[in-house]
């Protein structure tokens, strides 16, 4: 698959972003605190690993942040580590 061509659905019920490909989900998970939203979770299969989908639903994440204004708080290492190494994302941080 091609990461540019991954189809991410935010799942309302679960409170996170996923995706799926070959039968197997990875996530980032979230909670909605009006005018911020933490990410807490990035979850992706070893099964998908080494393949960028992590970095998508990141990216996906906090473009969905800044579209809807609010702040990220990124309780994840892995979110975290994303933001430090793009600038652009940066004045996101709570």
């Amino acid at each position: 698959f091609m990461k540019d061509s991954l189809t991410i659905t935010q799942n309302t019920d679960e409170n996170r972003f996923e995706t799926t490909i070959n039968g197997y989900t990875g996530f980032i998970s979230y909670q909605d605190q009006g005018d911020s939203i933490v990410y807490d979770h990035t979850i992706v299969p070893a099964e998908l690993g080494g393949q960028g989908v992590g970095s998508t639903l990141v990216k996906h994440a906090l473009d969905y942040a800044r579209n809807e204004n609010k702040k990220v708080v990124p309780q994840c290492s892995f979110v975290a580590s994303y933001i430090n190494k793009h600038e652009e994302y940066q004045d996101l941080v709570k």
